[in-house]
């Protein structure tokens, strides 16, 4: 007996030390590159998420994938195999996202996207269970835009799209949308997102005289199809996905881009919209605490899909600790499944409910229209 109670004191104190283990948090995005408009908010949002959830505390590993999609695989394996991390945020795009979903499945280590594409999450298989995302749907975002030009009297739409995940995937959901509103779509065409020119591509849009373009595109190189369209004296709607409801987008397209459309998260607009509105008070926490933090006016739509990230993952952590602690395969499975059970939690973009087969748990109250005026949003009630 005197042998074994030593070894007993000794097995408390372990279960002790591994209660209060850290919950370590890693973190891809592309703070520069391309998508450095978008990723810059989400790591500024990352320094205004909690430090402790259920009296446990969180570590944030922040890595840099430079836009690059070798670079977001690599920082993925990295934090898993590394930072022994119990979940991954990010990444800020759609290629560097989809890569990324293998390291996160076979690793079993819950995934929360902050890039728009449904495929992330669509269609459900045994890779996807581990993965999760918060910006809203394409198609969501493709039928607000299709109803707004039918109701605008748009009928032929020509389309200029990134050539990788985002713009094909937007390519195919818009197609559904045109369709269903009875849309016609005369030109589909592609660039790359470091492409200084698209000069072919506009005059072949020029030449189908459609009523409407809409560029699928993200950040700041979503500006030059509509620049050079400018230029070329194009003088039809001009439609934006919400991969552009940054500021920087608004600088660098400067007056060409006055009297764009685009669906957009709620967070966007939210002083604008009416008190009744059921995400005002949830997006207005995330701009109160973003412009506290960094300024005036510097809020984006884009560290707002981090900022959702960081509350699903605040849902699910409670759930799942009392199954298992941090550190461990087992609570890893556990915050997987509670991230999956997580009901009305009010984000800056919507209000989330997740199911089985639906890891963004996101409806229509996820989605406003808003155009550029005056190198502002306006809210389009």
């Amino acid at each position: 007996m005197k042998f074994f109670k030593p070894l007993l004191i000794a097995a408390l104190c372990a279960t002790a030390v591994a209660a209060w283990a850290d919950i370590n948090v890693g973190v891809t995005l592309s703070a520069t590159g391309p998508a450095a408009s978008l990723g810059i908010p989400e790591k500024n949002t990352i320094a205004l998420m909690p430090k402790t959830i259920a009296g446990q505390k969180i570590n944030y590993i922040v890595l840099d994938d430079a836009s690059d999609t070798t670079a977001a695989v690599a920082n993925t394996r990295k934090l898993i195999a590394e930072n022994k991390v119990d979940i991954v945020l990010g990444s800020t795009t759609t290629p560097n996202s989809l890569a990324m979903i293998d390291v996160a499945s076979e690793a079993k280590t819950p995934m929360i996207s902050i890039a728009a594409s449904a495929r992330i999450v669509e269609p459900m298989d045994a890779k996807k269970q581990w993965v999760f995302k918060t910006p809203q749907n394409d198609i969501m975002m493709s039928l607000a835009i299709a109803e707004h030009m039918a109701a605008n009297g748009v009928k032929t739409v020509a389309f200029i799209g990134f050539s990788d995940a985002y713009g094909e995937g937007w390519s195919q959901e818009f197609a559904k949308a045109a369709e269903l509103k009875k849309l016609k779509i005369v030109a589909n065409e592609r660039y790359a997102r470091t492409d200084t020119s698209v000069t072919g591509q506009a005059l072949k849009i020029m030449a189908t005289k459609a009523d409407a373009v809409l560029v699928a595109g993200s950040g700041t190189p979503a500006a030059l199809p509509q620049k050079t369209l400018k230029e070329r004296g194009y003088t039809g709607k001009m439609y934006q996905t919400h991969g552009v409801a940054n500021a920087d987008f608004l600088r660098v397209g400067g007056k060409d881009v006055e009297g764009t459309f685009l669906p957009a998260g709620p967070v966007l607009v939210a002083e604008q919209l009416p008190a009744s509105h059921p995400v005002k008070k949830s997006a207005l926490a995330y701009v109160t605490a973003y412009e506290g933090a960094n300024g005036k006016n510097t809020v984006s739509t884009f560290g707002a899909h981090a900022w959702d990230a960081g509350l699903l993952m605040t849902s699910a952590v409670p759930v799942a600790l009392k199954k298992a602690q941090p550190g461990t395969p087992e609570f890893r499975a556990a915050l997987r499944d509670a991230l999956e059970q997580v009901k009305d939690v009010s984000g800056a973009h919507g209000v989330f409910n997740m199911t089985a087969n639906d890891h963004l748990g996101l409806d229509q109250r996820a989605r406003v229209m808003v155009k550029i005026e005056n190198g502002a949003w306006k809210f389009q009630p």
